[in-house]
């Protein structure tokens, strides 16, 4: 098989499974504190999986441009941590019960705590990343951290409203493409690359955060909640207008709005029926679209890594997108 074929997901998963394990072990070590809830909050979220995607992106970037280090697995870590205190504060911003088919922490151990070991999360992640000594890593994390908490700000002003195409690509981008930059820009940094071969990696990075983000809104949609792992519709639930949602509301009649518009304001199906307006984004085409978008978003992740020499790591990069818009939670 020639190096730009796509890889499998077997393939992918051998590729990167001692890096993953020695990500997984460092993580387990930094998420120890000397306060027990601390420790039992971030240990239940460790515990509780995830695709562990954005260090895979990281350790993908590395191996790309021919680096292996131990400062891949600490910023590994660095990064799911990173991700990791943002799903505790989603989880209580938007009074989620449920995450990954679990009860969400802040069920069990109450908002105030839930909030604080967020906190410590975070600045966990900058003690480890400040060990490196390198600047333009500091520089990455701070201004990811800024663009992710202006996000959460922004989404909170536009909650119970429609958006236009153009608000929901700025809040996609800082809710989850920004990370995914920012994991690609990292390996670049550690591997040395030069600013063109960091801006050709952001540019997979950022691609593939918006095309999974994308799929992610569309699944709350359409999923199985058994296999979802939450209720399906959280986001009209929550008064958020997604992609889908955005298109419907550029098509659909006047009626078929004022249904929409409603459930968002209402933050809640109590007039009008979830499956009436799964119905209007059908008859208008809106999934499709949504789906559409997204496998464009991927096919940009993918050209972008034109200027990466032919390697097993570039294959796994290939295939990463197939993966994202493919998945079924």
């Amino acid at each position: 098989m020639g190096t730009t074929a796509i890889a499998t997901a077997k393939e992918v998963f051998d590729l990167l499974h001692d890096d993953l394990l020695a990500i997984e072990q460092e993580f387990g070590r930094d998420a120890v504190s000397s306060v027990a809830a601390i420790t039992e909050i971030t240990g239940y979220l460790r515990e509780s999986g995830g695709k562990r995607l954005r260090p895979s992106l990281l350790l993908l970037a590395c191996h790309s441009l021919g680096y292996s280090g131990a400062p891949m697995h600490r910023l590994g870590a660095v990064v799911e941590m990173i991700h990791t205190a943002t799903l505790v504060h989603d989880d209580i911003i938007d009074g989620a019960e449920l995450r990954r088919g679990r009860p969400s922490p802040n069920t069990t151990w109450g908002n105030s705590r839930c909030v604080l070991a967020g906190d410590w999360l975070y600045m966990q992640a900058f003690r480890i990343a400040l060990a490196e000594q390198n600047f333009r890593i500091l520089e990455l994390l701070i201004g990811l951290t800024q663009v992710m908490v202006e996000g959460e700000l922004l989404q909170t002003e536009k909650l119970g409203r429609a958006v236009t195409a153009a608000e929901y690509n700025e809040l996609i981008y800082r809710k989850t493409a920004c990370l995914f930059e920012v994991s690609m820009r990292l390996g670049a940094v550690l591997a040395g690359a030069g600013p063109e071969v960091e801006q050709c990696l952001a540019t997979y990075g950022h691609s593939l955060g918006l095309a999974f983000q994308i799929v992610d809104d569309v699944l709350d949609l359409t999923a199985d909640e058994q296999v979802l792992g939450k209720p399906v519709a959280s986001d009209l639930r929550e008064g958020k207008a997604t992609l889908a949602v955005v298109h419907a509301l550029e098509h659909a009649s006047p009626a078929e709005q004022e249904a929409i518009l409603q459930v968002l304001a209402d933050g809640a199906f109590t007039t009008v029926r979830y499956e009436d307006v799964l119905a209007t984004l059908a008859r208008h085409g809106s999934i499709a679209f949504a789906m559409q978008v997204a496998r464009d978003h991927a096919e940009t992740a993918r050209r972008s890594l034109d200027l990466l020499p032919e390697s097993e790591y570039k294959r796994a990069l290939l295939w990463v997108p197939d993966f994202v818009v493919n998945r079924d939670k």
